[in-house]
């Protein structure tokens, strides 16, 4: 219950929920205690729904940055009137799949995003995350269709990369390395050029050249800030044993669940372990908060509490929502941790019906 009431207190205004500070506990379950304002009687409602999408793209931002569930649902609160609008406008339809694709909700933003682009096929950002979201799900050939949407959208530069690295993920790495290359030549800005740096890190790693990976990954971190890109080369360090270099290229970033889960898998008995348990208990008590972490439990459970069991577990339903190439990887290793031959032999079945290759998970054999 305390637990409960600390998280109630966060979704409120700092000032206020001190002035509230009294504890009142309820007499029973169902109980109401008090009435808490929503975000958007909080802030006022939107003007417009361009002003709608601005902050509710704002929240997802803050979601993404903190690792906290709590501002994306804000963000659809926020949305909420357009939701089940068919002809919403497609800044409001960009920013609602974009807080469900970050609370995991994959199917229901994909729905969406099919709907835009099937009735305004110029949305480009609608295609690239379109493409993303079916790769994100082990469907390589929709992402390649697409791939050719955001292309006949005008993006000729991401669609070539997106194309290029769902050729990667089938195994088609040199012609992959090739293009992303030229690519990068052809890049118009830094922050363009650091992503294809780090989907060339991604595919290095997947061919099983590590040199290469993270030499690729440091060249993204040399652009603008980017939290993926440095999440991605702490994984690398951590798989090689490179701990103290992990936390050190962690140090300057927020305390964000993910940032806490590398540095507890660097050093288990550490404070960000024990922040983590109690992020992950909090969570517990909101309905399906946990459902869209199953990746991060999975990784907590086998590397910081080392309960290879109930990672196996955790491993096993998130491939039912996610598969991607770590979420396939997590499950092999999980299952190599637990000894059970057989939950890896049906890991490496499904990387083969997705037609995911990673020599990650053939050095596993």
């Amino acid at each position: 219950m305390k637990r409960f009431a600390r998280l109630l207190c966060a979704l409120l205004a700092g000032a206020a929920c001190v002035a509230q500070s009294a504890v009142v506990p309820p007499g029973r379950d169902d109980e109401v205690i008090e009435q808490l304002p929503s975000a958007v009687a909080r802030a006022g409602a939107p003007a417009s729904a361009d002003e709608a999408a601005q902050r509710a793209l704002a929240l997802v931002a803050l979601a993404q940055r903190e690792g906290d569930p709590r501002p994306a649902g804000q963000a659809l609160a926020l949305l909420r009137p357009w939701q089940a609008d068919a002809r919403a406008p497609a800044a409001v339809v960009l920013a609602l799949a974009q807080a469900e694709q970050h609370l995991h909700r994959f199917d229901g933003a994909r729905a969406r995003l099919q709907a835009l682009t099937a009735r305004d096929p110029a949305q480009p950002q609608a295609w690239l995350m379109l493409a993303t979201l079916h790769r994100v799900q082990g469907r390589y050939a929709e992402s390649d269709a697409a791939c050719t949407g955001l292309e006949r959208a005008g993006a000729a530069l991401f669609a070539a990369a997106c194309a290029a690295e769902n050729a990667a993920l089938r195994g088609g790495f040199d012609a992959a390395r090739s293009r992303l290359q030229a690519l990068l030549q052809a890049a118009p800005d830094a922050a363009t050029r650091g992503w294809l740096w780090t989907t060339l890190g991604e595919l290095e790693l997947r061919a099983g050249r590590t040199e290469p990976a993270e030499a690729a990954l440091r060249a993204a971190l040399r652009g603008p800030p980017d939290g993926y890109a440095t999440l991605a080369l702490a994984d690398l360090l951590l798989d090689q044993g490179r701990a103290a270099e992990a936390v050190a290229l962690l140090r300057e970033q927020p305390d964000s669940d993910p940032v806490l889960l590398r540095r507890a898998m660097a050093d288990p008995d550490s404070a960000a372990a024990a922040e983590l348990r109690r992020r992950f208990a909090q969570a517990d008590l909101r309905p399906g908060a946990a459902e869209g972490h199953g990746r991060e439990r999975a990784l907590f459970a086998l590397h910081v509490e080392r309960d290879a069991a109930a990672a196996l577990r955790l491993a096993r339903e998130n491939v039912c929502v996610q598969r991607e190439p770590t979420d396939l990887l997590l499950l092999v290793r999980a299952a190599r941790a637990a000894g059970d031959e057989g939950a890896r032999q049906q890991a490496l079945q499904l990387a083969k019906e997705v037609h995911l290759e990673d020599r990650r998970l053939q050095a596993s054999n």
